[in-house]
């Protein structure tokens, strides 16, 4: 994108007319393409902003990053059979107090990489991403905090797991106690282990990665 920069600011200059006023044509503030040229910020022009300065000025579009970001989306579109999209669900499962399920509705996905998949005996058709709500898993997991859950049958053992008590979902430590019996257990010690009957537990899925913002 710095040719694209480069050339703009070329183009303004060669015809006289600022930064400021190429902003204020296309509707930006007066600082909007000083910025863009001198700070990277924003990264790339925006399709309309883009056309119009080319129009302005009678070149192409290409001159102004057109074709780079066109080369990219072709680089990204080759490389794209390597990912698979896993659902993000509306729902939250609580670290805390126990949280109501929303809509089971994607209402968005994340890629992950096929192979990586693969490698940890994963199932795309298994998967989907929610939200941790709540504080009773830090600091493994934190309020907000999205986790993959993988919803394929296998046997329970211990781990950490997202469970359905009632109408509520919950992100705990799963351990088995007595017969019939299953101990909820949180990481922040602060919250105690809930135990309940092992018929009175829907096992929605076990955790196998987080993610979140730092």
């Amino acid at each position: 994108m710095a040719d694209a920069r480069m050339r703009l600011l070329e183009l303004s200059e060669r015809q006289g007319v600022s930064l400021a006023a190429l902003s204020q044509m296309i509707g930006r503030n007066p600082s909007y393409l000083q910025q863009y040229i001198r700070k990277g910020s924003p990264r790339k022009l925006d399709e309309a902003d883009r056309a119009q300065l080319a129009g302005f000025f009678g070149v192409a579009e290409s001159e102004l990053g057109a074709v780079e970001e066109i080369s990219h989306a072709l680089s990204a579109n080759r490389h794209r059979r390597d990912w698979v999209a896993v659902p993000r669900l509306a729902l939250g499962a609580s670290a805390g107090p126990g949280a109501l399920a929303g809509e089971e509705e994607p209402f968005d996905s994340f890629g992950f990489s096929d192979r990586w998949l693969r490698e940890h005996g994963l199932d795309q058709a298994n998967l989907s991403l929610i939200s941790v709500v709540g504080d009773s898993m830090e600091p493994l997991l934190r309020d907000g905090d999205e986790i993959l859950v993988d919803h394929g049958w296998r046997p329970l053992r211990d781990g950490v797991h997202v469970v359905r008590l009632g109408d509520a979902l919950h992100v705990k430590r799963v351990q088995q106690g007595q017969a019939g019996e299953i101990r909820l257990i949180s990481v922040n010690e602060a919250y105690p282990p809930i135990d309940a009957a092992l018929a009175d537990i829907e096992v929605i899925g076990r955790v196998v990665w987080k993610g979140g913002r730092l």
